[in-house]
């Protein structure tokens, strides 16, 4: 009976290099050993191939349970009573947390060391710290006031000598919209460590105010009921925390008047601008406005003679 015929090579004669990169490669070649280094292309080839399956594999994998979690924890959230600027802030970590672990599973399934991964993300994550520090600043400012909560999307708020409807929160900056219809930007972090007014009740209605200066002489009592009867004619002006008008000040050329009322949320602008233009008329009329405010000033002689 006849065997098998076996054949075996010296392993020290064999070069098995991991890429075509490898200086082995360079020296079986100035060696004329084609034949090796076409078997360890090939080689390096299949492994390539199997380590680009095996991490799509593990790509889609990752991915499918991420979507899962990330449903899952959005179906909590819709449930409670978080700003929904927060709970897109908590998905989006919760995103790039998992798809950090996923990208650490996968180069370490094809044979990538992670931990030579890991010190070279956090050497780079401090340097990007150390030139990003008012970047991360805000960043903090804006995790601040999603979960302080001092004002929402859609209030009216004063910060920082400028004010506007709060259109977005977002973890950088809060963008206003102020009453002429422009952008305000304000970064998170100034505006975390700020004095915020946010001119909302819980009731969603707003006081506006309007200063009024009248005539001496006129009769004060007169001035309060036409503002009073003004502001229940106006269709917007609430009943309810009831309208406001006393003198407040008496000023060297005139007699100042404080004019308070009540609106809902959105109509605060609208209302201003015709209390004010209706009072002025009215007031005007009864001969309660000058036309101009006039003062004379009477010149010594010696005065005069420095003009």
């Amino acid at each position: 009976m006849m065997t098998p015929l076996q054949i075996s090579l010296p392993t020290d004669s064999i070069f098995v290099p991991r890429s075509p990169n490898d200086p082995s490669f360079g020296q079986l070649i100035k060696e004329g050993r084609y034949d090796h280094v076409l078997d360890n292309i090939l080689a390096w080839g299949i492994d390539l191939i199997v380590n680009i399956l095996i991490a799509i594999v593990l790509f889609i994998i990752g991915r499918f349970f991420i979507t899962k979690i990330d449903n899952f924890v959005a179906k909590i959230m819709r449930k409670s009573s978080i700003d929904n600027t927060l709970k897109g802030f908590i998905s989006s970590v919760l995103q790039t947390f998992l798809f950090i672990v996923l990208f650490m599973i996968i180069i370490n399934s094809v044979g990538v060391k992670t931990i030579s991964i890991a010190a070279i993300i956090g050497t780079v994550g401090l340097a990007i710290g150390l030139a990003m520090k008012d970047n991360l600043s805000n960043f903090a400012g804006g995790v601040m006031i999603l979960l302080s909560k001092p004002f929402r999307g859609g209030d009216y708020i004063s910060a920082l000598n400028l004010e506007g409807t709060v259109e977005k929160i977002g973890i950088m900056h809060t963008i206003l919209r102020t009453r002429d219809n422009k952008t305000i930007y304000i970064p998170n972090g100034p505006l975390s460590t700020g004095n915020i007014i946010n001119n909302n009740s819980l009731d969603g209605t707003l006081r506006t105010e309007i200063i009024i200066n009248v005539n001496y002489g006129c009769n004060v009592d007169e001035v309060k009921e036409l503002l009073l009867q003004i502001a229940a004619r106006h269709p917007k002006v609430l009943k309810q925390p009831a309208p406001f008008a006393r003198m407040s000040k008496i000023n060297p050329t005139s007699l100042e008047f404080v004019f308070r009322v009540w609106v809902k949320k959105g109509n605060l602008a609208e209302v201003n601008h015709d209390l004010s233009e209706t009072a002025y008329k009215e007031l005007y009329e009864r001969g309660l406005i000058s036309p101009a405010q006039r003062m004379s000033v009477y010149l010594t002689k010696e005065e005069k003679k420095h003009i």
